[in-house]
């Protein structure tokens, strides 16, 4: 089997309605705009697809396809994702490809060969479990009681866990954190999203009130460049850091915030940040043999696949951006999602995606 071709696809992806609201500086939700569809085919009619919807996606993408994948993959045996996901890392040596683009043929290559196999991809991964539960990742919202009211209705809705993105100032966040601790009671699994927010100083005062108040995990406080201030971070505060989201490198610069004794929960998995599919594949792997978590990051299609498949993950992330909560289809009332059962990924991948590629993506 030979790949024959390499396609970009531009779709709509809807604004969120209502819009939300991120913590301050970095705005909020993206407003409507072309995503793309990275689609490649073979010659005995073996297909895969992945969506790519970041803002500014479809641009990115057709120049993308035209001056580098195409000219890459075509005559190359789509099977050998090895030997192309090394490709891809090699050719961003020059190309300083954008981080959520190095994993787009990784995942469209595993779509096409579980769609070949007849498997969902995280059976063709190996398989883990069938379910796993979900935990309730917010937005921004404006006040603490908007934040307990939220809570509230999670839990309700039967969500397990609740994960905080709050305002970015650590010393009114860790007074929201605490207010959360005493409204849902001890039992409740709670963590703390920083969105890189902070400074060292800043984020040890809001790291050491994160610890007293029990919360299982502490997230990207710092931008991910310095791994001494977040070795120090974690030398300074009891509660778990979960590391290296947004870092460049995949596995390879995950290693290093493991071996600087930086990651003491664990670090982000995920297709978008993290090399596709393999590379949070390998991520999982080195968290692993380290006895860390490897948590998958964000509730998009392919990372659903992954939570199957990565044994050391605790929950899948479904965000909460509204006031009046309503769950996401793939959780069900006791707050679990379970395996998707349809060949490949599970993205419409017809020639001409018309409605049913459109109206997938804005039920997603």
């Amino acid at each position: 089997m030979k790949i024959t071709s390499v396609e970009s696809h531009r779709v709509r992806i809807p604004a969120a309605d209502p819009p939300f609201a991120w913590r301050h500086g970095l705005g909020g939700s993206a407003p409507a705009g072309d995503g793309a569809v990275l689609k490649i085919g073979t010659d005995d009619g073996a297909e895969g697809v992945a969506l790519f919807s970041r803002p500014g996606a479809a641009t990115m993408l057709d120049d993308l396809v035209e001056r580098v994948f195409r000219p890459e993959l075509i005559g190359q045996d789509p099977y050998q994702r090895e030997w192309i996901w090394h490709r891809i890392w090699e050719l961003d040596r020059i190309e300083e490809l954008p981080l959520p683009s190095l994993g787009l043929i990784d995942t469209a290559l595993w779509d096409l060969a579980a769609r070949a196999s007849n498997q969902p991809v995280w059976q063709l991964l190996g398989g883990y479990r069938e379910s796993i539960p979900a935990y309730a990742s917010t937005s921004t919202f404006e006040t603490t009681e908007e934040f307990l009211h939220v809570a509230d209705q999670c839990l309700e809705l039967g969500y397990t866990a609740i994960k905080l993105h709050a305002w970015g100032d650590a010393r009114r966040d860790a007074k929201l954190c605490a207010a959360l601790r005493a409204h849902v009671g001890d039992s409740v699994p709670l963590m703390y999203d920083g969105s890189a927010g902070f400074d060292l100083p800043d984020a040890v005062y809001l790291g050491r009130a994160l610890g007293d108040l029990d919360y299982l995990w502490y997230e990207e406080p710092m931008r991910e460049f310095s791994i001494t201030a977040y070795r120090r971070l974690a030398e300074s505060v009891n509660v778990p850091l979960l590391v290296a989201e947004t870092s460049d490198g995949a596995h390879m610069n995950s290693a290093d915030f493991i071996a600087a004794g930086a990651a003491t929960f664990g670090v982000r998995a995920g297709t978008t940040l993290r090399g596709g599919i393999t590379g949070a594949m390998r991520t999982a792997h080195l968290a692993d043999a380290y006895r860390l978590r490897a948590e998958v990051h964000g509730s998009d299609i392919p990372n659903h696949h992954l939570c199957m498949a990565i044994p050391n993950t605790t929950y899948y992330e479904s965000l909460v951006t509204s006031s009046t909560v309503v769950r996401e289809r793939h959780v069900d009332a006791s707050g679990l999602v379970h395996a998707p059962r349809g060949p490949g990924i599970g993205l419409p991948n017809t020639l001409e995606y018309g409605k049913e590629l459109q109206s997938f993506i804005e039920v997603s």
